[in-house]
């Protein structure tokens, strides 16, 4: 077994049982990702639409792969169909183009959407007040070929735990605060949130997706 299978496996002994491992391989070589593919991981993260239809087109078809970038509007035909979940929704109109992509297209785009608990200005997503409002003003029901399948945000980029934690609990109560508005929304089970650094906190504030890289592949290259 080569460091990233063992990396893999070190990492998985870790995971909440019911925590699925999203292995973030951005910026990583095709070969860094049929080896963990090798080691049995089937869902990989990327966040540059270039690389991620290089990357498909180069390894087997039974990944699932996640996009978790920013999604540019101009980009969305060449990852509605490709990508197994897209993570990033971080606007209404991002999902009304993807959710006339997939129509188009005859598939059902499963999608997250994201929210900005953190501090850093930089981050997307959606204010946890304007996600609640498009749930209980229930605009989700004009969709027609997107699966709404929960959250996804990431914590404030500081060494202050108690902020982390907070973040942490933050996102995973907006996606129980939606269920409690919206009870009749189906398969909306998924919070994504907690990376190398910080996944054993996200799961124990309620992750069920982490998003790992560099305890998988090491540092990028780039």
């Amino acid at each position: 077994m080569g460091q990233i299978a063992d990396n893999l496996a070190a990492i998985r002994a870790t995971l909440t049982e019911g925590v699925e491992l999203v292995a973030v391989s951005k910026f990583h070589p095709v070969e860094a990702i049929a080896e963990a593919y090798s080691a049995g991981q089937r869902a990989f993260g990327e966040s540059r639409v270039q690389e991620l239809t290089a990357k498909i087109n180069a390894l087997p078809s039974d990944i699932r792969w996640h996009f978790i970038g920013h999604l540019q509007t101009n980009k969305v035909k060449q990852v509605v169909g490709k990508a197994w979940l897209i993570e990033s929704i971080d606007s209404e109109r991002l999902l009304s183009l993807i959710d006339r992509e997939a129509q188009a297209r005859g598939v059902v785009q499963r999608v997250l959407m994201q929210v900005h608990v953190a501090r850093e200005e930089t981050k997307f997503g959606f204010a946890p007040d304007e996600l609640t409002e498009y749930f209980r003003l229930r605009k989700f029901e004009g969709l027609q070929a997107t699966h709404l399948c929960g959250v996804m945000g990431m914590a404030s980029n500081t060494d202050d735990e108690a902020r982390v934690r907070a973040d942490f609990e933050a996102i995973a109560h907006l996606r129980k605060q939606i269920l409690e508005m919206c009870p009749d929304l189906r398969g909306f089970d998924t919070v994504s949130m907690g990376m190398s650094h910080d996944y054993r906190m996200a799961m124990e504030a309620g992750s069920t997706m982490v998003r790992i890289g560099t305890a998988i592949f090491g540092e990028r290259q780039y």
